[in-house]
């Protein structure tokens, strides 16, 4: 199959090489041209403008970083006019209302429009294990399943459009509530001169344990937050789209709104393009950045 990708940054890259390697001919636009410049080396063209990536496919995926970025470069008068006849799969993290929004415009411009968000980071790109949640019409999900499978094995469709998009934006809420949490407890163990592993080895026996907490734990010992496998700004984007879309059902999420000050802080500290496991820092500075 020919499908246009739209955004090839941390994880839409890998993405779009698990499409190339599971045989379809892919076509590449990233805004910063750079960055894929290499990408034809392994048979992935490589488009000099968003509509012309469009054109290439029947079916085109967005893996752009918001809402913003899909209507500067999909729903472009050039992105616009190439949308008639077409699919397009939008799999990256915004709201729900969002969603719904840019489906009415795709469908009034001719083309048809369901969602895919997945939850994973490279690593599972690469393995081709990401977690596909799927928002759109049973027939739909009928006839793209075999796609998303090259991303992850078990596709599941959620509901309607937006239904999948606030899904993911609940599981990203407890992406940034873990790191917070476990942030803290971590230094607090260091201050009270525990051990490390004899907290671990306590913690990975109870049902308090998360699998993230042993993945992030190398990171915030060793305070090395480069090469990110997600990055803080995306983090606090995705906890903003969380928080608004919790107020407007009537939550009180000021539990998430603390750890939101934290992902904020350490963007203003410039900590915005490493991994989002750099909030630890904010949470239990090191000896030479306190007082």
């Amino acid at each position: 199959m020919q499908i246009g990708f739209l955004g090839a940054g941390l994880l839409g890259r890998p993405m779009a090489e698990r499409l190339q390697a599971a045989g379809h001919r892919v076509t590449v636009y990233n805004r910063t041209q750079s960055k894929v410049a290499d990408l034809p080396n392994v048979g992935i063209a490589v488009a000099a403008q968003p509509e012309e990536a469009i054109r290439a496919g029947a079916c085109v995926i967005l893996m752009l970083a918001d809402a913003g970025a899909i209507r500067n470069v999909l729903l472009s008068l050039a992105g616009k006019a190439e949308l008639k006849g077409r699919t397009v799969i939008q799999m990256g993290t915004i709201g729900p209302q969002e969603s719904r929004a840019i489906q009415q415009e795709v469908q009034a411009a001719g083309g048809d429009y369901l969602e895919a968000p997945v939850l994973g980071s490279i690593a599972e790109a690469k393995a081709q294990k990401l977690m596909v949640m799927v928002g759109g019409a049973e027939a739909q999900f009928t006839r793209w399943a075999g796609l998303l499978k090259s991303f992850g094995p078990e596709p599941r469709l959620i509901g309607p459009v937006g239904k999948a998009a606030a899904l993911k934006l609940v599981l990203n809420q407890l992406i940034a509530a873990e790191i917070a949490a476990f942030s803290l407890s971590v230094g607090l163990v260091q201050r009270e001169g525990i051990a490390v592993d004899t907290f671990m080895g306590i913690l990975k026996q109870s049902a308090l344990f998360a699998p993230a907490f042993e993945k992030k734990l190398p990171r915030l010992l060793a305070r090395d937050y480069a090469i990110p496998n997600f990055s803080t700004k995306n983090l606090l984007k995705d906890l903003d789209l969380f928080l608004d879309e919790a107020k407007g059902l009537g939550l009180n999420p000021d539990c998430a709104s603390g750890v939101r000050q934290l992902l904020q802080q350490a963007v203003d500290r410039g900590l915005a393009d490493v991994d989002y496991s750099a909030v630890h820092s904010l949470v239990n500075p090191s000896n030479e950045n306190k007082g």
